[in-house]
């Protein structure tokens, strides 16, 4: 018995002495001697491109967003699939942008340093870069992730949170990815800049329930306004609105201002209110600075980037971020 217990003892520090060594090949400065030039390349690019397209700041955080909900952040969001059942083709994916800007940047990459820097890598910089290039908050990128191969529209389907979503499946759905209750919330911020369709909403408008049309948790004031002037019908898919009227290009406490009027978008924004800790959470946030947001955020960021991260002999790097087999 003594010896089955050393046995076990050894085996649970060596399981998290693999852990910990697999966490630590993420890292500052990955590619400071096989690609140097790497994170200027990428940051270069979005200063040049950026101020043409700033709407793209929101589109590229999301992406990186929707990444990380699917096998970790491994790039696989930006796989294509001749059959149509890659991630990108699953109904959360289907209003994602910024594939091709990703895909610019990664040949300029591997014109400079071949078969290096990893398309989930390029991800996660290029989503911190636009949005510190947007006027937004900066947090830390460790690099060293490597990319996957597989990329399943069911299991998109099954992991990111959806916009009709509730908080009891927010909240399943963030833990699945090792994520809490703050991280909810500070990541729902990102919500202040950038637009959503019609699509995403509409069912809080035209046909709620079997009982409610409209959503009740819907300010009503607002309701009629974008029943009014954006989204006129059940079946508008393609008209654009903003997911922080009046400030969607700027990173501020808006959103959660709005949230707390009942005039979130998306039922998602409004179910963080239906819980206790969350909505003290978010009034914690409207009565502080925003510089206290900025941090906050920054940190749930970082952690987010690391989910479930391929490193060190796991994973490959794709030369070609929208082809598996690259």
């Amino acid at each position: 018995m003594k010896l089955l217990h050393v046995m076990a003892v050894f085996a649970a520090m060596f399981l998290m002495g693999m852990f910990v060594s697999s966490d630590a090949q993420l890292q500052m400065n990955f590619y400071a001697k096989s690609c140097p030039k790497a994170e200027k390349i990428i940051s270069d690019h979005i200063e040049k491109h950026i101020h043409n397209g700033p709407s793209l700041a929101a589109p590229l955080i999301r992406m990186h967003f929707h990444d990380c909900f699917v096998r970790g952040c491994d790039g696989s969001v930006l796989i294509n699939s001749t059959s149509g059942n890659a991630e990108k083709d699953a109904q959360p994916n289907l209003t994602l942008r910024g594939f091709g800007f990703v895909e610019r940047i990664k040949t300029i990459l591997e014109a400079e340093c071949p078969k290096t820097v990893s398309c989930a890598d390029i991800i996660a910089l290029t989503a911190r870069d636009a949005v510190v290039a947007t006027g937004g908050p900066w947090w830390s990128v460790p690099t060293g992730r490597r990319d996957g191969r597989i990329s399943n529209s069911n299991e998109a389907t099954n992991n990111i949170p959806a916009p009709t979503s509730n908080f009891t499946t927010l909240q399943r759905r963030f833990a699945n990815q090792g994520l809490n209750l703050k991280d909810l919330v500070l990541l729902s911020g990102a919500h202040t800049i950038g637009v959503s369709h019609c699509s995403s909403m509409n069912t809080r408008l035209y046909n709620f329930s079997t009982t409610v049309k409209q959503d009740p948790a819907l300010d009503s004031e607002y309701a009629a306004n974008l029943k009014a002037n954006k989204c006129k019908s059940l079946n508008d898919n393609t008209t654009i609105i903003e997911m922080d009227p009046g400030s969607r290009k700027s990173f501020d406490l808006s959103y959660y201002r709005l949230v707390l009027k009942r005039r979130g978008l998306f039922q998602s924004d409004s179910a963080l209110t239906t819980n206790s800790a969350t909505l003290k959470m978010i009034n914690d946030l409207v009565n502080g600075s925003e510089e206290k947001f900025y941090k906050a955020f920054a940190k749930s960021m970082e952690k987010m980037g690391r989910v479930k991260v391929k490193t060190g002999s796991a994973g490959v790097i794709r030369t070609v971020c929208s082809v598996a087999g690259s």
